[in-house]
């Protein structure tokens, strides 16, 4: 296995090149194809230890993660850390919401935890649904922040690799005005 964090991300072949539209709206020439590290369990099982020993010192009650790939990010962290972990879904009426019987105690203590930060929404969203049942969010963790500005979430953020990857809005994207076909990877919001 690879000592280098980024190189696993390239090994696995999860950074892609071209012109994409991401999740937030907006245009960008690099995607991180997370499904693509998320099918090797032993980079997943070393990038999810990165992330519960930077927080083990913190008493976490459980882990909780976006759906689709924060349920095996939020599922490994919590193992490591020996907690549980619960999985938000997109609420009908927007945000997120636990549904499925999983339920947040007021006062629990949750890691939040994702794949790729680009804008912060997805990460908001779990935050949102957590606090709206009385938890306490003490920290975030992803596995790569991807993002332009640092994002403030209001809590301590660990990511296993930070990198900068320019994003455009569609009015002001150079690969629009070059006529690059535009991508939609993934499957859209889940």
């Amino acid at each position: 296995m690879t000592d280098n964090i980024e190189e696993m991300f390239l090994k696995t072949g999860t950074v892609l090149q071209g012109h994409f539209l991401l999740a937030s709206g907006r245009h960008s020439p690099v995607y991180w194809e997370k499904f693509r590290i998320l099918q090797h369990p032993e980079y997943v099982t070393r990038l999810c230890g990165m992330i519960a020993n930077h927080f083990h010192n913190q008493p976490i009650d459980l882990v909780a993660g976006p759906t689709t790939g924060g349920i095996i990010l939020a599922f490994e962290v919590a193992r490591q850390l020996g907690t549980r972990a619960i999985y938000a879904e997109r609420a009908e009426t927007g945000g997120r919401a636990f549904r499925r019987g999983q339920t947040i105690s007021p006062g629990e203590r949750v890691l939040v935890v994702d794949d790729v930060l680009t804008a912060g929404g997805s990460i908001r969203d779990v935050i949102a649904a957590v606090t709206g049942l009385g938890g306490n969010v003490i920290g975030v963790g992803v596995l790569v922040e991807r993002s332009e500005k640092s994002v403030d979430f209001g809590t301590p953020m660990f990511s296993c690799l930070r990198t900068v990857a320019e994003t455009y809005s569609p009015e002001d994207c150079p690969l629009c005005a070059a006529r690059v076909p535009l991508e939609k990877p993934g499957g859209g919001k889940t």
